[in-house]
């Protein structure tokens, strides 16, 4: 009774600290095991032990943080420090607790990965707060704040959780990451809406790449920012092949008053407008950010095609009517406008920029690749040629992998290649769940272990790595 800690004999041995250093990874591996088989018997933490405080606080301050956003590494070295600053506060009743010096080890790496120093600010879990209208992450705290303390105060209320954002991304022949994280390969040639709600419409035009085949690319992007009272009126952004702008149509740069300090990754300061573009690579690479409805947008030109990668706060996702609810992002394109076969991508069997170009090669003065525009050149891919390009991009073999492939063996574009490496990254930067970023083709090798063993050889894995580091 009132001992803190896992369900596993010896905690506090092997919580001494040189143990804990020695033993690192069979640790969280233990933890893994006890806390994560739901198997009943594992106290996370006693209500001396405020671990479960501690991480949820640090989840609560970083939640809304992104990557693509300035002044990200300070904000997230600021809550790191916070978080190891909690541990410390309830270090001596979390004493044994298996969770609590797993969440230790963790803090130490994260600083010395993210190059955090030991002093310097944090982040309050409860700062002073300024509510700011035109500010999407400030309102809706605001709201959870002041529902947060109307839960106290009536105890039959529902406390509120953090906003959840979702994904979206189209590249390649074109390639569409929905959602709900369902990954198509679709024709939708021609103009078609990918979002489409009260506060976003965007709508994307597909040509085709090559004669022969059924595959678009994406040439044409709009992007309209809808009128927010008091924050801003309505700004409208185009993208098209050899014009990505860094600005809206009618010139402007951003939009709206000046609504909050935002800290720099030198530590300098400076207030942002509730609308505005980031040109990252002049020509190739755009970025818009409304701070005001929690979304970001970026925009690539890659070869002669464009991609596109959105993060958007789910309830704003939901507000739409009955008349906009042809969205691709939303459901995904009609089963008529699909490639792919129910998630599985069937490679060309006979490729037809393969049979196009092989045409030209017969004639006199045809080289193995051929000069088809200024964006590059186009060359015969065998289905292993196809692969091995990949890989020299794309080290994990999930379906962006297999999409890459299969729009070399269509197109013979190997802008493609860095088309697919590019969304992968964005996706990465802008997926606001790490453990959802892995999807794999359906029917493949890869899909079926993780699928059907996954857990089981994971777990295996993860055991012979932590008892060979246990005993180096």
């Amino acid at each position: 009774m009132g001992r803190a800690g896992c369900c596993c004999c010896g905690a506090e041995r092997l919580a001494s600290p040189s143990l804990v250093r020695r033993f690192r990874p069979l640790l969280l591996l233990i933890i893994a095991l006890c806390c994560g088989a739901h198997i009943g018997q594992c106290q996370v933490a006693t209500p001396q032990c405020r671990i479960q405080k501690c991480t949820t606080d640090f989840v609560s301050l970083t939640s809304h943080l992104t990557p693509a956003v300035d002044g990200f590494h300070v904000e997230f070295c600021k809550a790191l420090r916070a978080y190891s600053a909690c541990t410390q506060r309830t270090a001596k009743s979390c004493r044994g607790n298996l969770v609590f010096h797993s969440a230790v080890l963790g803090i130490s790496d994260l600083m010395s990965q993210r190059n955090c120093s030991r002093d310097g600010p944090t982040s309050s879990t409860h700062p002073e707060v300024h509510h700011e209208p035109c500010n999407y992450h400030s309102r809706t705290q605001h709201a959870h704040t002041h529902s947060h303390t109307h839960a106290h105060t009536h105890s039959h209320s529902h406390s509120h959780s953090q906003p959840g954002y979702l994904f979206c991304g189209l590249f390649g022949d074109p390639h569409l990451r929905t959602f709900k994280d369902s990954f198509q390969t679709c024709k939708v040639e021609g103009a078609w809406p990918l979002i489409d709600n009260d506060y976003l419409s965007v709508q994307v035009t597909n040509v085709p790449v090559v004669t022969g085949s059924s595959a678009t690319a994406t040439n044409k992007i709009t992007i309209i920012f809808k009128p927010y009272e008091g924050c801003t009126d309505q700004r409208v952004y185009q993208a098209v092949t050899d014009n990505l702008p860094a600005a809206f149509d009618d010139g402007t740069v951003s939009s709206g008053d000046p609504i909050h300090i935002s800290a720099g990754a030198d530590g300098a300061t400076g207030k942002v407008r509730a609308l505005w573009i980031s040109e990252r690579s002049p020509g190739h690479h755009v970025e818009l950010h409304a701070g005001y409805i929690g979304v970001t947008v970026i925009v690539r030109q890659l070869g002669r095609y464009l991609t596109l990668a959105v993060r958007i706060p789910e309830e704003l996702a939901q507000a739409y009517d009955a008349t906009q609810d042809l969205q691709l992002c939303l459901n995904g394109c009609p089963r008529g406008e699909r490639i792919d076969q129910g998630g599985h991508l069937p490679l060309p069997l006979s490729p037809p920029a393969l049979g196009l170009q092989l045409q030209h090669l017969r004639r006199p003065g045809y080289s193995s690749q051929i000069q088809l525009s200024p964006y590059g050149t186009t060359q015969v891919f065998s289905v292993e040629g196809a692969k091995e390009r990949c890989r020299e991009q794309l080290e994990v073999l999930d379906i962006y992998f297999h999409s890459c492939v299969f729009d070399l063996l269509t197109t013979g574009d190997a802008n493609f290649t860095v088309a697919a490496y590019s969304a992968q990254k964005d996706m990465e930067s802008l997926h606001p769940h790490r453990d959802r970023w892995r999807i794999y083709p359906r029917g493949s090798a890869i899909s079926t272990l993780h699928r059907d063993s996954q857990p089981v050889k994971l777990l295996a894995l993860l055991l012979l790595g932590s008892l060979r580091a246990a005993f180096m």
